[in-house]
């Protein structure tokens, strides 16, 4: 299932040891941004209903400047093997833990935007180390978790050199590369959000060894097309109209798609302006989500104090502008769809998809449900993979 130690002995020279050290100075100048917050007028009712709500952000950034502890995460983080290997001209910063089980799956975690490779600290132990976590040997993988490049300490983000853009196809390819760089012939991949799409176009790509994508999502929307919707009930009516209400809140796609680089002058100078705007770990205020107000602060703290709001934004815009003809995947794929996140409809994703093997629905959960319920993205993941 995998490659020799050899294998990965031979790329070493190519991948540096990384840690997490913020400068001291770095984290002043956040405390003193946040000291002198200048707070925009409460919309009618403080309520979510306009965006993020003024007394919300008080308090967020009362909790970040005198109880948050960037310190710790950074230290948690660090806890982990954290390394940094150049392709194709760009830095690619990732996590890599692997499993003291023989015959352990090597398992690639793909993060979501507004995240990061934060979100999938939780889960790392139960995935390498089943045994101390109430798992068999052989649910066993080595994990990799990689910064999307311009995320995260994945920078700067690099030109691609055949004059293309960044797209999460690329992408894609990028994280194919390093798992081989890893010595890797066989791996899977797991993602939300960006992560998801990924995810997808790695089982579109479907290299040699390639294990499924497991995703919390799959993208497939109504095409017009006459008698699609024939034989729809309740569950698939209720999940039409969840995309029609995040459609109505999610104005960050449209913004992102359009003026990125707009958006990110505000959000590379302004720290709360970065937690505003990173209102989907609320799900929008909509009363659902279950990611603490830590947990948001940890990763709006990242995208500050790395300056990558610029280049994290600039994806949509890409992605919407890569000339990209529709494709059906025929890779393999496994889907977890958590209650209070967006509500993929498999008729649809059927359609999109050629070689879905797994589909499960769970009670509780949102977007970011590896924050959220990482028991349950564990278990889920032990399923589909342990069906490859």
């Amino acid at each position: 299932m995998e490659t020799t130690q050899n294998a990965q002995d031979n790329t070493a020279a190519d991948i540096r040891p990384f840690r997490i050290e913020i400068p001291q100075a770095d984290l002043d100048d956040l405390a003193d941004r946040l000291a002198r917050t200048r707070f925009a007028p409460a919309a009618p009712g403080d309520s979510w209903d306009y965006g993020t709500p003024e007394s919300y952000l008080r308090e967020s950034v009362e909790q970040w400047r005198n109880e948050f502890d960037w310190r710790a995460v950074e230290e948690r983080a660090n806890s982990f093997p954290q390394f940094i290997t150049e392709i194709d001209g760009q830095n690619v910063h990732f996590v890599h833990v692997r499993s003291a089980e023989p015959g352990a799956r090597a398992l690639l975690l793909s993060h979501t935007y507004p995240g990061s490779f934060l979100e999938f600290l939780d889960v790392i132990g139960p995935l390498t180390d089943p045994v101390a976590h109430g798992g068999r040997a052989e649910d066993a993988f080595h994990v990799v978790v990689p910064s999307t490049p311009g995320f995260g300490f994945s920078t700067p983000l690099s030109e691609p050199a055949d004059g293309g853009s960044w797209t999460m196809a690329r992408v894609a390819r990028t994280f194919d590369t390093l798992m081989r760089q890893l010595g890797y012939d066989s791996y899977g991949i797991h993602g939300s959000d960006g992560g998801a799409m990924i995810g997808r176009e790695l089982a579109v790509l479907d290299p040699e060894g390639f294990l499924g994508a497991h995703v919390l999502q799959l993208f497939s929307f109504p095409s017009g097309a006459e008698g699609e919707m024939d034989g729809f009930g309740p569950k698939e009516f209720a999940a039409l109209g969840h995309m029609q209400w995040f459609q109505s809140v999610g104005g960050y796609n449209a913004m992102n798609g359009s003026r990125p680089q707009t958006i990110a002058a505000g959000l590379s100078d302004s720290p709360v302006a970065q937690l505003a705007y990173s209102e989907l770990f609320e799900n929008f205020g909509n009363g659902t989500s279950l990611v603490s107000r830590d947990q948001v602060l940890a990763q709006v703290s990242l995208y500050w104090l790395t300056n990558t709001a610029a280049t994290a934004v600039r994806y949509h815009y890409t992605e919407q502008r890569s000339g990209a003809e529709p494709v059906v995947s025929t890779g393999r794929i496994g889907v977890a769809v958590f209650a209070d996140d967006f509500q993929t409809i498999r008729a649809f994703a059927e359609r999109d998809n050629a070689r879905i093997e797994h589909w499960a629905e769970y009670p509780k959960g949102g977007h970011f449900a590896a924050l959220e319920v990482p028991e349950l993205v564990v278990q889920d993941l032990r399923t589909f993979f342990g069906q490859a």
